[in-house]
C-alpha cells in the first residue's frame, strides 16, 4: 500500500492575491523544498501579468531573520510574486517583553515643571499638572488627572490610534504621532468635563468630549468602567 505524501504547502488565492499556509511540524529545509516545488507549477512562474502580493502564514513556527530571507527569495525568485508579510503565532522573549511594556499603563503622582520631560513606554496615567514648559510623552496614551497646560506627545512610535486625555485640556501643544496642534480653538471655563484628543479618519486632530472616547476606541478597554 502506498503511503500519500504529507503536503506541508497550501496555496489559498484570495482577492487581493495569495496565502501560503505553511506546516510548522515539519523541518525548515523539508518546507523549503516543497515550496520552491509548489512555485514551480506553470502558474506561479514569472509571466507577463501584473505583480501579486503573498502572505505567508508559518503557524506556530518561530522564523529568524535568514529563514525569513530564505522564504522571500524561494517565492519571488522567476516568479511575479511579492512577499507582503510573513506572519507567525509565536515571539521571541524580546518581542514579549516589548509587547508587555508597551501595553503596560505607568502611573506616575506629581507635578510636571517647566523644563521638565516624562516619558513612558506604554500609557501615562498622570495625576497631578502638566505646567507650562513641561512635557509629557508616551509610545501609548496620555490621560491626564489635572491640567495639561505643556506639552503633550502620545502615539511616539507611530500609534495614531492614541489619544490625548486631561482635566484641563489647555495645552501649549499636542502631538499624535506625527499630528501637531497647538491648542484647542475653544476657551475652556471652569468645571467642564474632562476632554480628549485623537486623530479622526482624516488625519486631523478633533478635540471631544471625554464621554465621547467609548464611542471612538472602543478598544481602549483598560480602566473598568472608563476613566
Amino acid at each position: 500500500m502506498k503511503v500519500q505524501k504529507q503536503q506541508y504547502v497550501t496555496i489559498k488565492g484570495t482577492k487581493d492575491g495569495l496565502t501560503l499556509h505553511l506546516d510548522d511540524s515539519c523541518s525548515f529545509d523539508q518546507l523549503l523544498l516543497e515550496l520552491e516545488e509548489m512555485l514551480s507549477l506553470k502558474q506561479y512562474v514569472h509571466g507577463s501579468g501584473p505583480v501579486i502580493g503573498v502572505k505567508v502564514k508559518v503557524g506556530n513556527r518561530l522564523v529568524n531573520e535568514n529563514q525569513r530571507e530564505k522564504l522571500e527569495k524561494v517565492i519571488k525568485q522567476k516568479r511575479n510574486l511579492i512577499v507582503e508579510s510573513i506572519d507567525s503565532n509565536v515571539m521571541t522573549k524580546d518581542e514579549a517583553l516589548k509587547l508587555k511594556q508597551e501595553s503596560e499603563v505607568t502611573t506616575v503622582a506629581k507635578i510636571i515643571r517647566s523644563g521638565q520631560v516624562l516619558k513612558v513606554t506604554g500609557d501615562l496615567l498622570l495625576i497631578g499638572d502638566v505646567n507650562p514648559g513641561g512635557t509629557v510623552i508616551a509610545a501609548g496614551n496620555i490621560f491626564v488627572l489635572g491640567a495639561l497646560r505643556g506639552i503633550a506627545h502620545a502615539g511616539v512610535d507611530g500609534n495614531q490610534d492614541a489619544i490625548i486625555a486631561a482635566s484641563s485640556m489647555k495645552p501649549a501643544q499636542l502631538r499624535i504621532s506625527q499630528i501637531i496642534n497647538r491648542a484647542p480653538d475653544h476657551t475652556l471655563k471652569e468645571g467642564n468635563e474632562m476632554e480628549c484628543a485623537y486623530i479622526n479618519t482624516d488625519g486631523e486632530m478633533i478635540i471631544e468630549r471625554l464621554q465621547q472616547l467609548t464611542h471612538l476606541r472602543p478598544n481602549l478597554t483598560r480602566f473598568e468602567g472608563g476613566i
